[in-house]
C-alpha cells in the first residue's frame, strides 16, 4: 500500500475590525449530537454479491473559522466519494466545543441536497441505542474529546457517486489565564489525502500574542505558552493594522494517527471500533485506531485600562478585562469528598492536586480545608493527629509556611470510606465563611476603603469536589440542598461556590444549578492520568480575583429596556474578560457606562473602584461586526443557565415557564429569530430539489411549504425531562424520517431553498423558524400532526396587599410566595438567583445602627449624586415607587443580610 500524505494548510489572519470576512451563509445552529438517515434505492440488476466492496473514501476536508471580536464563526467542509456500484453508508462526525451553537447544516448526496433545521439536544448514546432497538442503522461515535459535544449523521450515498457537507457553528472564546483559546476537532474518521484549515482573526486591538501549539489529542490541560509550538513555514507581512500570518504545516498521516493511537491506549474503549472509516490503504494504523487531533490557536490582545465599548448597527458589546491589578486576599474553603468511590488513583490524585495548590496559595490568603464522607471533618491545623476533629467551628488559618506545611501533611493522611453526605459538609463551609478571618487589627483610616477591621479584608471562595451524589446526612435531596445552601449563603460574606465533578458519576445537573445559584461554575475533572493537573489548572482560572462586587451601570435613556446581558459580576479574576452587550436606544448619542467594583491597594486594604468610560454611538453600519449575533448567542447562554438556577425547568403544564417574559420563552424566541440551535428547540429536514440561488424562500414560511409538500408520518413518543431527550432516526424508501421524544421532526420536499437571514452580520434580522405557528394540518394520508410549543397562560399573582407593596406594581413579577420574598435574577445573569425576604409587618425592618451608604442609587440614570444614597426596605423608598424590575436588578441591597432593600436617595427616603 502506497503511503498518503496529509497536508494541512493553516492560514491566520490578523487583521484589522475593517477587514475582509468570509462569506458565512446564514443557516440555523445546534450543539449536541445528530443524526440524519439517508434513504436507502434498491441496487441495481447489475450489482451482484461477488463484486468487490470498495469502501467510501474522504477525498478532501476544510475547515474555516472567522474570529471577529472574540466571536468565532467555524465551517467545517468534507467531501466523500463512493467508489462502488452499489450505495454504502458513510458517516459524518464532528466534535464541537461544549459552548457552541450550530448554526447551520447542509449536505449533498448526488443530485439531492439537504438542509437540517434542528431545534433539540439528546444525547448520542441514547440515540444509538433507541435506533438499534428499532430495528434502524444509526452511527455512535465514542471517540471524544474533552468539553466537547458531538454531531453526528449517517447516510447512503449512490454507487459511484459523490457527497458533501457543511456543518457551521458559533462561539464566543472566553479568556483565561490571558489568552483566548480556539480549538477546532479535526475527526476525519481516516486517512484524508488534502486537509487544510484557515483561521481569520480580526480584532478591534493589536494583536499582542499569537500561539499555535502542536496538534494535540483534545483530552490533554489546556495548552500553555510552555507547550512545543508548530514550526512555521510561511511568510510574515505588517502593514499599520493588517497583520497577516501563514502557516505551511505538512505532516505525514502519522501525525495524526500517533496522537489517537496514544489517546486510545488511555481510554481503552472497546466500543471505538465503530468510529467513522475504514480504509484498505492504511499501513500502520488499524480501524480501532481512528483518527483524531485537536488544533488550538490561542491569542491575547492589547486591553485598555478602562475597558472597550465597540457599537454597530443598534447593537454594543463592552470588553472589559482590568490588568495591572494587585490580587485581593481570599478565605478559600477546600470542601473534599473522601468518600469510598473516590478510592484507587481518585483520591491520590486529589492529594497531589491539594498539596500543590496549597504551596500556590498567597502568603495574606486564609483556608480551611473540609474533608467528607459519611462524617464532616473541619481540620484544625494545631491537631494535625487528630483525624476526627469534632470541634467545627475551626477559624480560617494564614497561609504561612507552618500552616501550609501541616495542610499537607493533614492532606497526606486522606483515605476513602463511607458515604457521600454533601449537605452537612457545605454547610460547615459557609459557617466558617460567615464567621470571617478574625483579627482585632484596624486598618488606617482612609476615604476610599471599604472595611475597618481585617475581618472583611478577604475574598471568599468555596471550592467543593465530588464524585458522586449525596448518600448519607439528613437531607439527600439534591433540589432541597440546593434551596437550602443559596438562602445560607447570602449577605455580605456570600461565598462564590466552584463545584468540581470528578468522574462520570457525578450529579453534575445538580452540581451545575447548585453553582449557578452561588454565583459560581461548574467544571468536570475527567478521570485520566493527569487529573491531578486538570485540578490545579481549575484553581488558577479562580484563585486570583483582582476585582469583587463589580458592576456594569448603563443609563436608561441610552439602552433599550430588557437588552442588556448580565451585568454584575461576583468577581472578576486576573487574566480572565467579561463581556457585556445589549441594544442601544435610538436616540442616544453616547454610551456613559459607570463601572463599580472593590479592588485591592496592594497593602491589604480594599478600596473602592471605578472607571467612567465615555463611546459616541456611529449610525454607521459595519457588516464585520458580528455584535447582533454576538448579543443573541450570548443572551441565550445566560438565560438558558438563569433557567436552571431558577427551578425554570418544571414541566409546561404545571409551570409559569411559558410566559412570555420568563427565561425559557424570551431565549427560544431569540433562538427561533436567529437560527440558532439550543436545547429549547426542535428540527425540520428540508430536501432540495432546486438550488438556484435566484428561488429563495425564508425560513419564516417553513410552515406554508410544509403543508403543501408530502410529509412522512413518525411515531411521536410522550416527553421527559431535558436529560433524556433523544432523537431516533429511520429511512423510508422516499426520504428521510426523524422523530424526537419532545415532538416529531419532520422531513419534506421543497422545490425552493430555504435561508434563515436571522440577524447575521451584516443581514436582516428577519427569518427563523416560527414553531408556534406548526400547530396542526389537515389529517389525510400525506401529512402528519404536528405539535408546536404549548404555551398555557399563566395567571397573575395577586398578593402585593399582604406585603403593603400597593404602590411598588413591578413587584408583581418578583414575587416569590414559597419564599416570602423577591427573586432577583441579575440582569440576564445565569450565575446568580437571590432571594430578599419581604415582611407582613406594617412597620418595616430598618438597618441595626441606621441606614448604610450605597453607590449604586435609583436615581443613577438620571445623573443624581449616587453617593447621596442609602440601603433602605423597598416601601421607605418613595422613589422606587416607579422604577422598573430592570432597574431594581440594578439597585437592590439587603437589609440585615435578608430583607429586600434598594439604594435610595436620601431625599426620597420615608423616615
Amino acid at each position: 500500500m502506497k503511503s498518503v500524505r496529509l497536508g494541512t494548510l493553516l492560514c491566520i489572519l490578523v487583521l484589522g475590525v475593517h477587514s475582509a470576512s468570509l462569506d458565512f451563509p446564514r443557516f440555523p445552529t445546534k450543539d449536541g449530537y445528530r443524526v440524519i438517515v439517508g434513504h436507502t434505492n434498491p441496487m441495481g440488476d447489475d450489482v451482484t454479491d461477488d463484486d468487490p466492496v470498495v469502501p467510501i473514501k474522504m477525498t478532501h476536508m476544510r475547515v474555516r473559522s472567522e474570529i471577529a471580536l472574540r466571536y468565532a464563526r467555524t465551517a467545517v467542509i468534507c467531501k466523500v466519494y463512493n467508489p462502488n456500484k452499489r450505495p454504502q453508508e458513510a458517516s459524518f462526525n464532528v466534535l464541537l466545543p461544549e459552548t457552541a451553537f450550530i448554526s447551520g447544516f447542509t449536505m449533498t448526496i448526488g443530485k439531492e441536497n439537504y438542509e437540517a433545521y434542528v431545534k433539540e439536544k439528546e444525547d448520542a448514546k441514547k440515540i444509538y441505542q433507541d435506533a438499534v432497538a428499532q430495528g434502524n442503522s444509526a452511527a455512535h461515535v465514542d471517540a471524544k474529546a474533552r468539553d466537547s459535544n458531538h454531531f453526528t449523521i449517517k447516510y447512503n450515498v449512490e454507487g459511484n457517486c459523490n457527497a458533501t457537507y457543511v456543518l457551521r457553528y458559533e462561539e464566543l472564546l472566553g479568556r483565561q489565564r490571558g489568552v483566548y483559546n480556539h480549538a477546532i476537532n479535526l475527526l476525519p474518521g481516516a486517512f484524508v489525502p488534502n486537509m487544510d484549515v484557515i483561521v481569520h482573526i480580526k480584532e478591534s486591538q493589536r494583536i499582542t500574542e499569537l500561539r499555535v501549539p502542536e496538534l494535540r489529542t483534545g483530552n490533554e490541560i489546556d495548552a500553555t505558552e510552555k507547550d512545543p509550538r508548530k514550526s512555521k513555514k510561511g511568510a510574515l507581512s505588517l502593514r499599520g493594522s493588517y497583520y497577516n500570518l501563514i502557516l505551511n504545516l505538512v505532516d505525514t498521516e502519522k501525525d495524526l494517527a500517533e496522537i489517537y493511537a496514544e489517546k486510545s491506549k488511555q481510554s481503552a474503549d472497546l466500543d471505538s471500533d465503530d468510529i467513522g472509516y475504514d480504509s484498505q490503504e492504511e499501513e500502520d494504523v488499524n480501524k480501532k485506531d481512528g483518527l483524531l487531533g485537536q488544533f488550538v490557536v490561542q491569542y491575547d490582545v492589547d486591553q485598555p485600562k478602562n475597558g472597550e465599548i465597540l457599537v454597530n448597527d443598534g447593537y454594543f458589546v463592552h470588553f472589559f478585562a482590568p490588568s495591572s491589578l494587585p490580587p485581593l486576599s481570599k478565605h478559600v474553603v477546600f470542601v473534599l469528598d473522601t468518600s469510598i468511590s473516590m478510592a484507587g488513583n481518585k483520591i491520590a490524585q486529589l492529594i497531589t492536586a491539594i498539596k500543590a495548590i496549597l504551596s500556590d496559595l498567597n502568603p495574606k490568603d486564609y483556608f480551611n480545608i473540609i474533608e467528607f464522607n459519611t462524617y464532616v471533618t473541619v481540620h484544625d491545623l494545631n491537631m494535625v493527629d487528630n483525624n476526627h476533629n469534632n470541634n467545627k467551628e475551626v477559624p480560617p488559618a494564614l497561609a504561612s509556611p507552618d500552616n501550609i506545611a501541616a495542610a499537607k501533611s493533614i492532606v497526606s493522611k486522606f483515605t476513602a470510606t463511607g458515604a457521600t453526605n454533601i449537605y452537612e459538609a457545605l454547610d460547615e463551609a459557609i459557617k466558617i465563611v460567615k464567621m470571617g478571618v478574625q483579627s482585632p487589627n484596624k486598618t488606617e483610616s482612609r476615604n476610599d476603603t471599604i472595611s475597618e477591621s481585617k475581618e472583611n479584608d478577604v475574598e471568599p471562595i468555596i471550592i467543593f469536589l465530588t464524585d458522586g451524589e449525596p448518600t448519607a446526612g439528613d437531607i439527600i435531596d439534591t433540589d432541597t440542598i440546593t434551596n437550602y445552601i443559596s438562602e445560607k449563603n447570602t449577605g455580605d460574606k456570600q461565598a462564590p461556590l466552584f463545584s468540581l465533578a470528578f468522574g462520570d458519576d457525578a450529579d453534575r445537573p445538580f452540581l451545575r444549578k447548585l453553582s449557578l445559584r452561588n454565583d459560581g461554575f461548574m467544571r468536570q475533572i475527567y478521570e485520566a492520568a493527569d487529573a491531578a493537573l486538570q485540578l490545579r489548572q481549575f484553581y488558577e482560572r479562580v484563585s486570583s480575583p483582582i476585582l469583587s462586587n463589580v458592576k456594569f451601570v448603563y443609563p436608561r435613556r441610552q439602552i433599550k429596556e430588557g437588552s442588556l446581558s448580565r451585568s454584575q459580576f461576583r468577581t472578576i479574576n486576573k487574566g480572565s474578560e467579561v463581556a457585556v452587550v445589549g441594544r442601544i436606544s435610538e436616540s442616544a448619542k453616547e454610551i456613559t457606562p459607570q463601572v463599580y467594583g472593590i479592588r485591592s491597594d496592594g497593602e491589604g486594604r480594599r478600596i473602592r473602584y471605578e472607571v467612567n468610560p465615555t463611546v459616541p454611538v456611529n449610525c454607521a453600519k459595519d457588516q464585520f461586526l458580528p455584535l447582533e449575533r454576538l448579543w443573541a448567542y450570548l443572551t441565550i447562554k445566560q438565560l438558558l443557565d438563569k433557567r436552571v438556577a431558577d427551578d425554570d425547568d418544571v414541566s409546561d403544564d404545571v409551570g409559569t415557564e411559558d410566559s412570555p417574559d420568563s427565561p425559557k420563552q424570551r431565549a427560544l424566541a431569540i433562538a427561533l429569530k436567529y437560527s440558532f440551535v439550543t436545547p429549547l428547540t426542535s428540527l425540520v429536514v428540508v430536501r432540495l430539489n432546486k438550488t438556484n440561488a435566484e428561488d429563495l424562500l425564508d425560513a419564516e414560511s417553513v410552515d406554508d411549504v410544509i403543508s403543501k409538500q408530502q410529509l412522512f408520518p413518525v411515531e411521536v413518543r410522550s416527553g421527559s425531562d431535558l436529560s433524556s431527550r433523544t432523537y431516533t432516526a429511520f429511512s423510508s424508501g422516499t426520504g428521510l424520517s426523524l422523530t424526537s421524544n419532545d415532538g416529531p421532526v419532520l422531513f419534506a420536499q421543497s422545490t425552493k431553498r430555504f435561508t434563515s437571514y436571522g440577524g447575521s452580520a451584516g443581514g436582516d434580522s428577519s427569518g427563523g423558524l416560527n414553531t408556534h405557528i406548526m400547530s396542526r394540518f389537515p389529517d389525510d394520508e400525506n401529512t402528519v400532526q404536528v405539535w408546536g410549543i404549548v404555551s398555557p397562560s399563566t395567571e397573575a399573582s395577586d398578593g402585593e396587599d399582604s406585603y403593603h407593596l400597593q404602590d411598588f406594581a413591578w413587584t408583581s413579577s418578583l414575587l416569590a410566595w414559597d419564599t416570602d420574598g423577591l427573586a432577583i435574577g441579575l440582569g440576564l445573569e445565569n450565575e446568580t438567583s437571590i432571594s430578599l425576604k419581604l415582611t407582613q409587618d406594617i412597620k418595616p425592618p430598618q438597618t441595626a445602627g441606621g441606614d448604610v451608604e450605597c453607590f449604586n442609587s435609583t436615581s443613577n440614570a438620571a445623573s443624581a449624586d449616587e453617593r447621596a444614597s442609602v440601603c433602605v426596605y423597598i416601601t421607605r423608598c418613595f422613589a422606587a415607587r416607579n422604577i422598573t424590575v430592570d432597574d431594581y436588578q440594578k439597585s437592590y441591597c439587603i437589609i440585615n443580610d435578608r430583607y429586600a432593600g434598594v439604594c435610595c436617595p436620601i431625599t426620597e427616603v420615608h423616615q
